[in-house]
């Protein structure tokens, strides 16, 4: 019965946090309640966002130097059956080679992670980074690319050669055809630099189509960076 009564919550604050944006009225402590109401798990373990990152980067280093802590995770499931409170979100690729919490040597339960090909923001992407901020009250998000990126590469053949991809995958690439466009005059590496331009502009971009996101920045709350995961080398690197 209790689980049943928090999905029922949940899904009650993810129908008003949709209407509530569309009337423009929406403000973070609106969903204060509701995250109460939705038995949102204690206060993350990252005090806030500057604690969070540290804490990110510390585990990547970790994982680079291959010394990592993470424990097994047989006590910590049984735990997070009861609920989560993720300290940072992740948007990131979904390819195989960026498993996230692995990159920042992680437990399950932390990192409240959002994943397609290309990380770039769609309208359910956003939604999911919203409810972490304002039910779970994540305090950090990184939007963070990595080298090689496919969905990328597909982008820029598209504005040499006009070839798009069959099925959905041609959606994917032409989210990524402004970063590919953005960065085609520069000196440098251009698969490289329109990985980071579309980081750039997913970082920059979140919050004017967030009412929610947009809130929780403005009053401190919440921190937005952008990264880049290296994977040769399995380094993150601010950007």
């Amino acid at each position: 019965m209790h689980h049943e009564l928090a999905r029922t919550d949940r899904r009650s604050f993810l129908a008003r946090a949709a209407l509530g944006i569309s009337a423009g009225a929406l403000a973070l402590p609106t969903v204060v309640g509701v995250a109460d109401a939705a038995g949102a798990a204690p206060p993350p373990m990252a005090a806030d966002a500057k604690a969070g990152l540290e804490r990110l980067m510390a585990g990547n280093a970790r994982f680079v130097a291959g010394h990592p802590i993470c424990p097994p995770l047989t006590q910590r499931r049984a735990a997070l059956a009861h609920g989560q409170s993720p300290y940072a979100i992740v948007l990131s690729c979904s390819d195989s080679r960026v498993p996230v919490e692995t990159v920042f040597d992680e437990e399950p339960g932390n990192i409240f992670g959002v994943r397609i090909a290309g990380n770039f923001l769609d309208d359910n992407g956003i939604g999911s980074i919203e409810y972490s901020v304002a039910v779970l009250k994540s305090t950090l998000i990184v939007v963070m690319g990595h080298s090689e990126c496919g969905a990328v590469k597909a982008a820029l053949e598209n504005v040499k050669s006009g070839a798009m991809p069959p099925g959905h995958i041609s959606g994917l690439v032409r989210a990524l055809v402004p970063a590919a466009k953005a960065s085609e005059t520069h000196s440098g590496d251009w698969l490289h630099d329109a990985i980071v331009a579309n980081v750039r502009e997913n970082v920059a971009a979140l919050p004017h189509r967030s009412a929610i996101v947009a809130e929780a920045v403005r009053s401190g709350k919440l921190r937005v960076v952008g990264a880049l995961y290296d994977l040769a080398s399995g380094r993150v690197r601010l950007l």
